[in-house]
């Protein structure tokens, strides 16, 4: 099945699990383009009424029925095999395309398809790309692993030959790309219950390097993205902060809040000053990828400049959910060990009078293999509170707890639940302190629960004081 062929002849199609991000952006750029849509979901999201309020029949149930008169149907990573609308398209000889073949076949319908890949910092920097392009006039689409507030979503539908849009490298899914422009922030070990080594992590991302057809976009100052790509022979331009890069951060500022300013030069020529509203020395590596594929692709300094300093980032990435009685609430996604340092190294550098790490270690492989990596990381914050581990799609093979991370970090407090969580750190923050959630599963209900029960807080003393 040629699937570039085939979209240029079918009009009508499916989605099942058409309202989770990855999937709604893909529906809302078909329907753009003039395809006829219905879809199958039984999840309640922000996404799913943004479908529906498009008029878009979507079905809560998944029935072989729901199917009816499409011609494609797609669907997403999630869906079982057993699936009955998957199994009823294949019994009908309607093709079945899964969502990361699908989003390479959407891409390359765009002749500027700019994908970025990497260990960390994919969704912040295709957020910051994406609103330097929107608010620079060049209108790309985009599809960004998380809600960019400038646009109100995780998705954006231009009427340009642009689109942007993350590069997964968990089970090679990058690899049903073909983008015009790659980037590659870094590389490190990570995924290790598929790739089983860093050698192989690096061996997949050689295999996308070499995909891209016009020009690959690199942190030169990272070894190992360096290493993986040295045998490609696709354009390379690098981004980083030393000066031998094309493109240089140099005369690096920060303020007491850990924001950071820095001068962007290109080869060798000073461009602009950068003042980013984000905090963190990670953020002036992902700005800069943003920075050299936006002036690649024709945006002035200055509207590079003006348009990435009204970034103040995305969602679940160092978000700040409220300050009831002086304590700040806020919450991230970081479930790495190199994301957990750099994320509470910005955090440190920000003022707080103490920094309180609530993780929730993510699959039970990444906690056992890296363990000794996040005890070191964690240990950063000046308290640090752990949930159980979340399982997400694995068995517990590795006879591992949250106490085995605890007892490497001095002072650590493990808790199984969110409530008692929420009630011992309520118990225990103090004015002035941050409380940072962190991690890649749901950590963040825990944090709406500690802010609630602060701001309950806060608003009886206040009515005490009356």
């Amino acid at each position: 099945m040629n699937i570039d062929s085939l979209l240029n002849q079918v009009k009508r199609l499916h989605f099942i699990g058409i309202g989770g991000s990855g999937m709604c952006p893909l529906a809302e750029i078909m329907r753009a383009e003039g395809y006829e849509l219905s879809g199958s979901d039984n999840s309640v999201s922000d996404t799913l009424e943004r479908i529906k309020g498009y008029g878009i029949p979507v079905f809560s149930e998944h029935k072989p029925e729901n199917i009816d008169g499409a011609e494609m149907v797609v669907y997403t990573a999630a869906a079982k095999q057993d699936n009955p609308e998957l199994v009823e398209a294949r019994k009908r000889g309607i093709p079945t395309v899964e969502r990361s073949v699908f989003l390479g076949a959407v891409t390359r319908r765009y002749k500027r398809s700019v994908a970025i890949s990497g260990t960390h910092g994919k969704t912040s920097t295709t957020a910051m790309l994406s609103q330097i392009l929107i608010g620079a006039g060049f209108d790309p689409s985009a599809i960004i692993g998380g809600k960019l507030p400038y646009i109100g979503g995780n998705s954006y539908v231009g009427q340009s030959n642009i689109i942007l849009c993350e590069a997964c490298e968990y089970v090679d899914t990058f690899l049903q790309l073909n983008p015009a422009i790659s980037v590659i922030l870094n590389i490190d070990a990570d995924h290790l219950d598929y790739f089983g080594s860093l050698e192989n992590i690096k061996k997949s991302f050689a295999k996308f390097a070499d995909l891209t057809t016009e020009a690959l976009f690199l942190n030169g100052d990272d070894e190992n993205t360096m290493d993986a790509v040295k045998d490609s022979s696709v354009k390379k331009v690098t981004f980083g902060m030393d000066e031998n890069n094309t493109y240089s951060a140099r005369n690096i500022t920060s303020d007491t809040h850990a924001m950071q300013q820095f001068d962007l030069y290109f080869n060798g020529e000073k461009l602009v000053t950068i003042t980013l509203s984000v905090p963190g020395k990670h953020n002036v590596y992902n700005a800069l990828a943003a920075c050299a594929v936006a002036h690649y692709l024709g945006v002035s300094p200055s509207a590079i400049s003006e348009n990435l300093h009204k970034f103040t980032g995305v969602h679940r990435r160092f978000e700040i959910l409220g300050n009831p009685s002086g304590i700040t609430v806020a919450d991230d996604f970081a479930h790495h060990p190199t994301e957990l340092t750099v994320t509470l190294t910005a955090a440190k550098e920000m003022g707080f009078n103490r920094v309180w790490a609530v993780f929730q270690p993510h699959t039970y492989s990444r906690t056992a293999m890296l363990l000794d990596d996040f005890a070191e990381a964690l240990s950063i914050a000046d308290k640090c509170v752990l949930s159980e581990i979340l399982a997400v799609r694995e068995v517990n093979t590795y006879n591992i707890c949250s106490k085995d991370l605890g007892d490497k970090i001095e002072g650590c407090v493990c808790l199984d639940t969110f409530p008692e969580i929420s009630d011992y750190v309520c118990a225990n923050a103090q004015k002035g302190d941050l409380i940072l959630t962190i991690g890649g599963g749901n950590v963040y209900m825990c944090a709406n629960m500690i802010l609630k029960k602060l701001e309950c807080a806060e608003y009886n003393r206040d009515n005490e004081q009356i």
